[in-house]
């Protein structure tokens, strides 16, 4: 049976990425005397790399590699990332990036029949609440029973680590799990850790290689109960 359903958040709650992460990491860049600009074309090639401090990593060593000879080079990325983390929680506390449809109605639903909800997402906890609280109410964090976010694992998406350490926290297997996902690192994640799993592309991902999903979807509008659970039926068992 169905008992839980596992959500990675950005790209897959909201579509956070190019109007709310991008502007955050730029306003950091700013903030801290840089002229780094990352476009929206710039920033869809660095989503293939998990994790802010990695994406900040990713693009000195193919852009500035100059910065990365500085003494003091990781914790200016720690530093930066901070700011950026700052600059979205801000944004998003605003109110400025909605769920995507059908989300909200989702959770509420499998709340009501008694499912329970976890986080599995590479941003940070702050991120998440800030994301959340405004779109769902005041409460909306304890909605969730396990929030594995951030640097908990060592080894972040495409590795399965972080959903390992959901399951591990359910106490669940697998197989009695749905997981949710908008990207193709992130569906391999979830498959290496045996979950079933529902893609719903955003701006960014569409494209991407969706090979073993159990469904790719427009968005979560309108899916329904028995749906998931006919899903989880045939769900492959955890590696």
């Amino acid at each position: 049976m169905l008992g839980a359903l596992i959500f990675d958040v950005d790209g897959t709650l909201a579509d956070t990425e190019r109007d709310g992460h991008r502007p955050a990491f730029n306003a950091a860049f700013r903030e801290a005397g840089l002229d780094w600009e990352w476009d929206e074309s710039l920033y869809g090639e660095l989503l293939e790399v998990t994790g802010g401090k990695e994406r900040i990593a990713h693009f000195v060593a193919r852009h500035r590699p100059e910065f990365a000879m500085l003494p003091d080079y990781a914790e200016r990325v720690a530093a930066l990332h901070k700011a950026k983390t700052r600059h979205y929680t801000r944004l998003a506390a605003s109110g400025a990036i909605p769920l995507r449809p059908g989300v909200a109605h989702l959770l509420a639903e499998a709340r009501a029949a008694g499912l329970r909800l976890a986080v599995a997402t590479t941003t940070t906890p702050e991120n998440v609440s800030a994301l959340l609280v405004p779109a769902l109410g005041p409460d909306a964090m304890t909605w969730f029973e396990i929030i594995g976010a951030g640097d908990v694992v060592p080894s972040k998406k495409p590795a399965p680590d972080i959903y390992l350490w959901v399951l591990e926290r359910l106490g669940l297997p697998a197989s009695a799990c749905l997981a949710f996902e908008d990207s193709e690192n992130g569906l391999k994640s979830s498959l290496g850790a045996g979950l079933a799993t529902v893609v719903t592309p955003c701006d960014y991902t569409r494209g991407q290689d969706f090979a073993g999903a159990t469904a790719v979807l427009e968005n979560l509008d309108g899916l329904a109960l028995p749906r998931m659970q006919k899903w989880v039926s045939g769900a492959p068992t955890a590696v």
